[in-house]
């Protein structure tokens, strides 16, 4: 009997296709990449036509070497490694590592679901390596290791040691601090609104909004002009100069694609792009139901096409038929248009049966899980079901130069609605995303009951509304409005995206504040002297034409060495001049007006490894230094030494608790003419060895943790800030304080199976 061997990236992924195939089949997993360029060199021959130098990454030797003992006894190797750049990239090299003698047996196989009759229809029907593919992964991988590798070294000797930059997060940067720039500079604008309330022969009275001034949009810069009108106004007759009634339908929204799904996952449920790729890759790859065993329940979760398989359209009709009735669905199925630059290799992102309804598996699901798959399963219904109809009436009104509108707007017939909800945040990403959102005029109108009125009819002013306004400045990002971003100016791909995001963050160049995004001042100095050394390769456009040209090497239309030789030359260039040129952040004082304290020189702002921090101008004679605080107005507030009822051991001085690069710690206060330290801890005994208490540490990415001190004879870690009270319920040595934003602390017990929680009670 012939044997085959199936290779696929993750082992939860080869777990749930070994069950759809027999005994004849070995199912393996590479656990990602095997092979990379190298971590500490930059590993591309430049001169040899870019060359890469990729060698097997550390701990992956083991997996290679199973692999080629598998291989030996098999008839054919096929490699089901992702439908995608880094999986046909992935491929390559387990190629490769097998060698030559093992060529004639490898075979590729492409799926985009992991179901039973898409991996036996994907062996019936495999396909050659794909060589474009791959070189365009290569190319861009290359690439960002050309930039990250040569720029980075320039800003650690003019910025600080450590930084990094890359070719397309350097651009997400720049997209958050030029929106932060903009809301500084912003100016807000004084205009009014006037809205008034009308009587009609019948009731109810109901409500106007100024549209329309001397045959214009109207513009009432200030209070004066605002009272003029409504004096006017008071003096004029209302007329009804029009009524319109007409349908509108509602189209429904197109399948999931990678960015909108995070972007909805984002503004709906909360989560990161990271976590919801993350929970993604986990419905794809498989889940535990039961009896049924691991069955892949979504689709392949990085797609930029609504395309949708046909098989799976008549599936999706003959459910809505079911559910719904057969009056729920449209003549024919509804299609959707791909974008000019998008790829179409894959489906959107769908459910891969309608046997699995969200309420089917939801008791196999943890919540956040099951709520992705629900927002996935309700969208994909709803796409195949009819419109959903509204009934709107608009009223046009005329008072002297001065035009008033009012709206009515009822929903007639649900539609798609009926899987997908009714409600106000859907209609408006309805208007998002096909941006038709009706008349300009219509904007901002009180949508309400209107009574029943006839052209030339007169109507009674009963009331006459002001209102004050300031324009607004761009908002910052989210997370969801900064992945539209990026998608809409073409920066990365649906599989970058969340990296993107998840990356300028650890780098600590943007910060997330109340959910929105601002930019550290490391990232703004760093931005700013990129954009400098580097303006081609830091525009926003450049980089944009990058991914279309990353894409025509995929579709063979151009060769990824004429591409990178294309890049090179500009960007050695600008290489040679930056290095010269840049600013030197990190030998610039800023002059303050603080006093130094102990020899009473200024202090001036420097950069150092941990970032800015205060420093006497007098060094090295006094070596006073402090950390500080910036205010949104610039105001620097040095850090006040917290002094605990403690001196010394070694010089009799007082000792303060000062913030170091792995969080709080008591140190002192004649620091750094005494360096003696020693670790702040909580009090709570660590139940784990019994010897050391809990401290408080911090972690690369500034993550507060609880430690304890004995390490590293005893590694015991907690995440929540651990008190010295004993679980009412278990007995368990201590509690923890959980943070929640909306329910403020929670007192809770540390064993997690206990589950004991109550509300935090300040002293």
């Amino acid at each position: 009997m012939p044997h085959y061997l199936l290779v696929v990236e993750s082992p939860k992924k080869a777990k749930t296709i070994k069950k759809y195939l027999g005994p004849d089949f070995t199912v393996m997993a590479s656990v990602g990449h095997v092979k990379d360029l190298p971590s500490k060199t930059l590993g591309v021959d430049i001169e040899k036509n870019f060359s890469p130098e990729y060698e097997v990454i550390r701990g992956k030797g083991t997996v290679i070497k199973e692999i080629k003992s598998a291989a030996k006894k098999s008839d054919i190797i096929y490699l089901a490694t992702d439908p995608d750049r880094e999986g046909e990239a992935i491929s390559f090299h387990i190629a490769e590592e097998l060698g030559k003698t093992q060529a004639p047996k490898v075979k590729r196989l492409l799926f985009h679901e992991i179901t039973e009759r898409a991996i036996k229809e994907a062996i019936k029907n495999p396909v050659a390596l794909d060589e474009n593919k791959f070189n365009s992964q290569q190319a861009r991988r290359v690439l960002d290791r050309l930039v990250g590798y040569q720029i980075s070294p320039i800003l650690w000797d003019k910025i600080k040691r450590g930084l990094s930059a890359g070719r397309v997060q350097s651009v997400a940067v720049r997209l958050v601090v030029e929106r932060e720039e903009a809301i500084k500079a912003f100016k807000p604008e004084e205009y009014w609104t006037l809205e008034v309330r009308l009587q009609a022969k019948k009731p109810p009275m109901f409500t106007a909004k100024l549209v329309r001034l001397d045959g214009e949009k109207p513009r009432i810069p200030d209070e004066a002009s605002a009272l003029k009108l409504a004096r006017e106004l008071e003096k004029t007759p209302f007329v009804v100069l029009g009524v319109e009634h007409k349908e509108r339908r509602r189209m429904p929204l197109p399948p999931y694609i990678t960015s909108k799904m995070q972007q909805d996952a984002a503004n709906r449920l909360n989560f990161t792009a990271k976590k919801t790729m993350t929970l993604a890759q986990h419905l794809y790859e498989g889940i535990e139901l039961g009896a049924e065993g691991s069955i892949g329940l979504i689709t392949y979760m990085r797609t930029d096409s609504p395309r949708i398989a046909p098989e799976a359209v008549a599936e999706v009709r003959d459910f809505i038929a079911s559910a719904y009735g057969p009056g729920e669905l449209p003549s024919k199925p509804n299609a959707y248009k791909t974008k000019g630059n998008a790829q179409d290799a894959h489906e959107a992102i769908r459910p891969t049966s309608m046997k699995y309804t969200p309420e089917f598996v939801q008791p196999y699901l943890e919540r956040d899980m099951y709520r992705l798959y629900k927002l996935i399963w309700d969208r994909f219904v709803a796409c195949q079901m009819k419109p959903a109809i509204y009934q709107q009436t608009s009223v046009d009104i005329g008072a002297g130069r001065a035009g008033f509108r009012a709206t009515d707007s009822k929903l007639k017939y649900m539609g798609w609605l009926r899987a997908y909800g009714d409600t106000d945040s859907l209609l408006k990403e309805r208007n998002a995303e096909e941006k038709t959102d009706g008349d300009e005029e219509n904007k901002g109108t009180v949508n309400q009951e209107l009574p029943p009125l006839s052209k030339d009819e007169i109507l009674k002013l009963k009331e006459l509304t002001k209102g004050q306004h300031f324009t607004q400045p761009p908002p910052r990002f989210t997370e969801a409005s900064l992945n539209k971003e990026l998608e809409e100016k073409g920066i990365g791909r649906p599989s970058t995206m969340a990296t993107i995001i998840s990356t300028i963050q650890d780098r600590e160049y943007v910060v997330k504040e109340g959910g929105t995004f601002r930019p550290t001042e490391l990232g703004t100095i760093v931005t700013h002297e990129l954009v400098r050394a580097f303006p081609n390769e830091m525009d926003v456009k450049f980089t944009a034409s990058m991914e279309d040209r990353l894409d025509a090497v995929e579709n063979g239309r151009c060769g990824w060495i004429k591409l990178l030789r294309d890049f090179y030359g500009p960007f050695k260039k600008s290489l040679d001049t930056a290095s010269q040129t840049m600013r030197n952040v990190k030998r610039e004082e800023t002059p303050t007006d603080l006093i130094c304290e102990k020899c009473g020189k200024p202090m001036v702002i420097k950069w150092g490894r941990m970032g800015q921090f205060l420093a006497c101008s007098g060094y090295p004679e006094c070596k006073n230094t402090k950390n500080f605080t910036k205010e949104e107005d610039g105001t620097i507030k040095p850090e006040i030494q917290e002094t605990i009822d403690e001196v010394c051991p070694n010089c009799g001085k007082p000792m303060a608790i000062r913030n170091g690069r792995f969080g709080r710690f008591i140190a002192c206060t004649d620091y750094p003419a005494c360096k003696t330290t020693k670790k702040i801890t909580t009090g709570v005994k660590c139940p784990a060895c019994g010897v050391g208490e809990f401290t408080e540490r911090k972690s690369t990415k500034g993550k507060v943790y609880y430690s304890c001190n004995n390490y590293p004879k005893c590694r015991n870690v907690v995440w929540d800030k651990p008190v010295n009270k004993p679980c009412p319920q278990c007995g368990a040595s201590f509690t923890v304080v959980k943070s929640k934003r909306q329910n403020g602390d929670l007192l809770a017990c540390a064993n997690k199976e206990c589950g004991w929680v109550q509300k935090e009670e300040k002293e």
